[in-house]
């Protein structure tokens, strides 16, 4: 076998090919540890060097994304991609999930890179094929591909709020029940919040991260009527802003939780069956369009073709008397 491998051009050239990559990538490996190990000590090192700490940062809040670098590089260059109705814009990033500083930099980054990007693509294409192309067609496609490009990450963020809503929505009645039964355990409501939000990472992750984003309000000083307003504006969404409100009136008031939580988690578990029976009352007109589009000229044609043949054979030469 050796033999016929030293014998082999190709082979030899092969195996060597395959002896450098194997070596260059077990390189980059290492290397990317060793780079790895020694940033996280440098970033150790200035955190433990501080002497105030009040003003030291924290990994997460030193871990900039590429996506926010390429942002801050591009404002440097006097880009200002902050958007006329930036407040609006961070409202809605935020339904969707996207609560970094910097999501609405990003978004405009994103939507202008498209729009500059999908046109020149379509020139490329069209020059790479060779055929000549009208000034109106390209002036037409690319105003098309622009205002895609303008739009589909609208979409994109309307379409992922509206799937993060539809999680909270159907998550938070379970969660209740869970943080009913730690409550009359004889929990706190922060040890509940934080108990629910640990349980429910895996099956409604949204919820979950609501919950732990209020507790570490709490932990960090916040009252409970602050950090409740501010899970329910988190939230976005009308049960859990009125879930809010109960807690911070049952707090003020002195009226037992547990039976706050019991009434709101049967009311909301009673809503989520209503919305279900709704989108089921709805099949019918839903599966009513296909039907008259896709089946319904198909069933007429397989009923009116055997009378519409027996016409052209029998009737039709009968009249015109043949």
């Amino acid at each position: 076998m050796v033999e016929v491998i030293a014998s082999t051009p190709l082979a030899r050239a092969l195996i060597l090919l395959l002896l450098f990559a194997l070596i260059v990538g077990g390189s980059l490996v290492v290397f990317a540890a060793a780079n790895r190990r020694s940033l996280v000590r440098g970033e150790l090192r200035s955190i433990g060097a501080a002497t105030d700490l009040g003003s030291g940062e924290s990994l997460r809040a030193r871990r900039i994304d590429a996506w926010t670098r390429v942002a801050n590089q591009i404002e440097r260059m006097g880009l200002n991609l902050k958007d006329t109705k930036n407040d609006l814009l961070r409202q809605k990033l935020l339904a969707a999930g996207y609560d970094s500083p910097g999501a609405p930099r990003i978004y405009t980054l994103i939507r202008l890179v498209l729009v500059i990007t999908l046109p020149c693509l379509f020139v490329f294409l069209s020059i790479g094929t060779g055929k000549p192309i009208s000034f109106m067609k390209l002036y037409v496609v690319g105003s098309i591909l622009a205002l895609l490009g303008l739009y589909i990450p609208a979409l994109f963020v309307r379409a992922k709020a509206d799937r993060r809503r539809e999680a909270l929505v159907n998550g938070f009645p379970d969660c209740l029940d869970l943080m009913l039964i730690c409550v009359e355990s004889g929990l706190g409501l922060e040890a509940a919040l934080d108990r629910v939000g640990m349980e429910m990472v895996l099956a409604h992750a949204e919820v979950a991260k609501l919950l732990t984003t209020a507790t570490l309000r709490l932990r960090a000083g916040s009252s409970r009527e602050d950090a409740l307003r501010r899970m329910a504006d988190d939230a976005g969404i009308d049960e859990i802003r009125s879930f809010s409100t109960l807690l911070i009136q049952s707090d003020k008031l002195g009226t037992s939780i547990g039976t706050t939580l019991r009434i709101y988690a049967n009311e909301m578990r009673e809503r989520r069956r209503m919305r279900a029976e709704e989108k089921a009352h709805r099949l019918p007109v839903l599966i009513s369009i296909p039907l008259v589009t896709c089946m319904l000229p198909t069933m007429i044609g397989v009923l009116m073709l055997p009378a519409a043949i027996r016409v052209v054979r029998q009737l039709v030469p009968a009249l015109s008397g043949g």
